[in-house]
C-alpha cells in the first residue's frame, strides 16, 4: 500500500467549536467547512492536516459513532517553550508541565475541548539508558 496522505480525524459533538480551538491555539486554517465536517491544514506546513467530524454523522459506521477518547495527538515543534507560554497565557489546561524526559523529549501536555490530549514536543538527546533502546540512527 502506498499511502499518499495520513491525518487524524477527531469525532466530536461540537465541530465548529473544536475547529475553532485548533485554529486559535495551534495555527490551523480551514480548507473545507460544513456543519458536520471541517478539514484543517497547518498555516505553516501543508503536510500537517486535521479533520473534525460530527461523531454521529451518517458516514460514520454506527458501531464507531461517538466522540474521540483514548487519544493523544503529538505536535512536534521547534520551540515548545514558546508554545507553552502562549498556551498557558490563553488559559488552556496544563496536564503535564513543560519538562525534559530522559527518553528524549522536551514537552508538555494540554487537552482540547473534547478531552483529546495534545502533547507538544521537541526531540532532545536521550539519556544513555534510553539511547540503547533506539534503533540505529533513530535517535537522531
Amino acid at each position: 500500500m502506498r499511502t499518499t496522505s495520513y491525518y487524524p480525524v477527531l469525532m466530536t459533538s461540537d465541530v465548529a467549536g473544536t475547529a475553532a480551538f485548533y485554529v486559535a491555539h495551534f495555527g490551523f486554517k480551514p480548507l473545507f467547512e460544513a456543519d458536520w465536517y471541517v478539514h484543517l491544514r497547518s498555516a505553516e506546513d501543508r503536510r500537517v492536516n486535521l479533520g473534525i467530524v460530527q461523531g454521529d454523522h451518517e458516514t460514520i459506521p454506527e458501531e464507531g459513532r461517538g466522540r474521540t477518547s483514548g487519544l493523544l495527538i503529538n505536535f512536534e515543534v521547534r520551540d515548545p517553550d514558546a508554545v507553552y507560554e502562549r498556551i498557558t497565557a490563553a488559559g488552556l489546561p496544563i496536564l503535564r508541565t513543560l519538562c525534559d524526559e530522559p527518553f528524549g523529549q522536551r514537552h508538555f501536555i494540554t487537552k482540547d475541548p473534547n478531552g483529546v490530549l495534545i502533547d507538544v514536543i521537541r526531540p532532545i538527546p536521550p539519556s544513555p539508558e534510553f539511547l540503547a533502546q533506539y534503533a540505529d540512527g533513530a535517535a537522531g
